[in-house]
């Protein structure tokens, strides 16, 4: 089988990133934008910032969905990458169970050699450590140091491709699992990613990825899943159609709650395990949404844009009522929101953040809006809080009445409501 060539070039892409096709059709524009995670500090607020266009197109031939211009991963990544997965509380429990349902589905002997590659801070190599696995990570930015001093994670600060994945094998052995969680949809050179995997994996070595899934961003109105870490959003027909190209094929998927929508595949060389009937179920869920079709993504942008609408005008009320708007959670697609509802400090003054995060004293790309400890929200008490991170909407606002907060909260997706 010939492959595409699948290392897409910084800057315009106009063919599918997996299988080379030429008919594409969009799916939302979101004009241009800085990345997400390009966060300010007092030195930088007032140099000039890159904004880059932020366009999600749709192959009509296998079912990717990908941004039609590639920000250089050095610029999306830089060493001082301010996400850690480990102080979400939500998310630190998800990871780890994660690992137990993956140990146990696949019956992971001990001993066996786990790799997580963009392992973050390691959180989820300690779920597989648990179970006796040996671990190892791989990570490009500082994180990498979480890993290793905190979570005692062997870990190699590097991006992955085949080279590393040489580097692992001759140092630790073949890996019996390998893992990416929200990490495969974000690398621009797919094809060193891919043949990385397959250099990394044993023969009976089997990979686990998950992913914001393209169908809940359709069915759930998610046009924050669409920035530029995520090059990809994958459907599983476009994954059922990548790892043929080199000898594997996913044998089981299924469609998860996590982030308000992700899917999770597990891939295995082909014929190595038996097909999973979950596969062809969900392949065909997704024909039958119209999920490769045109005229739905259509429908898809006006009802983000009467969300849009919807959210500016409560956010006009409360300023010309003199009433406190403010934000709790600062995720990526967070400042993808904020920058398309072209949201300022005179609507939005601060975006509130974990204590211990490393956005806490920055500023939002784009807009400026400032990132503070949370405490103030305790201290201040504005009348309405909106959660940005609304995929942990019910953990943050137990939390928030928990401590005696009597703010109304705002849930800006996937239709804006009021929460008293």
């Amino acid at each position: 089988m010939k492959i595409p060539n699948h290392d897409a070039p910084i800057g315009r892409m106009d063919r599918c990133q997996i299988c080379g096709s030429a008919n594409l059709f969009e799916g939302i524009d979101l004009g241009h934008q800085p990345p997400c995670d390009a966060l300010l500090t007092n030195k930088t607020i007032n140099e000039p910032e890159i904004y880059y266009p932020l366009r999600l197109m749709i192959c009509s031939d296998c079912g990717l969905g990908q941004l039609d211009h590639v920000v250089d991963g050095k610029i999306i990544y830089p060493a001082d990458y301010p996400y850690r997965a480990g102080i979400s509380k939500p998310l630190r429990d998800y990871l780890l169970t994660y690992a137990d349902d993956v140990v146990t589905r696949l019956n992971v002997p001990q001993k066996a050699l786990c790799v997580d590659i963009g392992c973050n801070d390691g959180t989820l190599l300690t779920g597989f450590r648990s179970h006796g696995m040996r671990t190892l990570g791989v990570e490009p930015t500082d994180m990498a140091k979480y890993a290793r001093k905190e979570n005692k994670i062997t870990t190699l600060q590097e991006f992955f491709t085949e080279g590393v994945a040489r580097q692992a094998v001759k140092e630790y052995g073949k890996a019996k699992v390998a893992t990416m969680t929200n990490v495969f949809a974000h690398m621009a050179p797919l094809g060193k990613v891919m043949r990385g995997i397959d250099r990394l994996l044993d023969k009976d070595g089997m990979f686990v990825t998950e992913s914001q899934y393209l169908l809940d961003v359709l069915d759930r109105n998610q046009f924050d899943q669409v920035y530029h870490e995520h090059i990809r959003l994958y459907s599983l027909k476009s994954l059922t159609k990548l790892f043929p190209y080199y000898g594997m094929e996913v044998f089981d998927a299924e469609k998860l709650s996590s982030r308000e929508g992700s899917i999770r595949v597990y891939v295995a060389r082909k014929g190595v395990r038996p097909v999973s009937s979950r596969v062809g179920n969900l392949l065909a869920l997704e024909e039958s949404r119209g999920l490769f079709v045109p005229a739905v993504w259509a429908q898809f942008r006006a009802r983000v844009s009467e969300c849009r609408e919807r959210f500016l005008d409560l956010a006009y009320k409360a300023k010309n009522q003199g009433l406190r708007f403010v934000a709790d959670s600062c995720p990526g697609r967070g400042a993808v929101l904020v920058n398309y509802y072209g949201l300022d400090k005179t609507l939005m003054p601060y975006i509130a953040q974990l204590p211990e995060s490393e956005k806490v004293g920055r500023y939002l790309p784009g807009t400026h809006i400032p990132i503070v400890a949370n405490g103030i929200i305790l201290k201040e008490k504005p009348d309405y809080v909106v959660i940005l991170a609304w995929h942990y909407a019910d953990f943050i606002m137990k939390n928030w009445r928990a401590k005696g907060l009597k703010s109304k909260f705002v849930i800006p997706l996937p239709d804006p409501r009021v929460i008293s």
